[in-house]
């Protein structure tokens, strides 16, 4: 899934108006597993200027960026990190764990080419899975529109939930990078 999906959904099933910062675990949450993934290719990009090409064809899949994205969309990380924070009885924390597990359940799906190592430490293994979120020759241009229309469904509940103006304008902006992300994979995406 794109990443502003993952936040708007992270929050939509576990911020909680009556429980302080849950909204904002749920959007972090969200954000997590894909935060290094940013990080490795805006350092690249930017800073070291590295070629896009070299960047997400070869960087992107050697073995030291795939360890990392293995550590960071771990089953059993997040489960283990849930656990602490359920123990511990942290309502912001529990949203930040729970929304980085719904994204790692959410991704396993829809990843043909691009995936995690999702049961990393216990194995280094990637589902192949036949569906894509972005790729147009598997099946992205049915599952892309379903993804942005299950977003703003999400943002209207959100928006019911909470009634502060800036965190409604903040949610809408998070359904309108959605969307332009969607319309990005069927402008430049083959097939699309």
């Amino acid at each position: 899934m794109n990443t502003p999906a993952h936040l708007i959904l992270g929050a939509a099933l576990f911020a909680r108006p009556d429980k302080r910062g849950t909204w904002l675990g749920g959007l972090l949450g969200g954000l997590a597993p894909d935060l290094s993934r940013y990080l490795l290719a805006g350092v690249s990009l930017m800073v070291l200027q590295i070629p896009p090409e070299r960047v997400f064809g070869e960087l992107y899949f050697s073995d030291a960026w795939q360890t990392i994205f293995a550590i960071d969309n771990s089953v059993f990380v997040w489960g283990a990190l849930l656990a602490v924070a359920v123990w511990r009885g942290g309502s912001a924390w529990i949203a930040f764990t729970g929304a980085a597990l719904l994204h790692i359940a959410l991704d396993f799906p829809l990843h043909h080419d691009d995936g995690r190592a999702h049961f990393w430490p216990l194995t280094d293994w990637v589902f192949a899975s036949p569906f894509s979120y972005w790729d147009m020759r598997q099946g992205a241009a049915i599952i892309a529109p379903l993804e942005a229309l299950l977003v703003a469904i999400a943002t209207v509940f959100l928006a019911m939930r909470y009634r502060e103006w800036w965190l409604r304008a903040a949610f809408i902006a998070l359904l309108l990078a959605e969307l332009w992300v969607v319309y990005q994979w069927f402008v430049f995406v083959p097939g699309g």
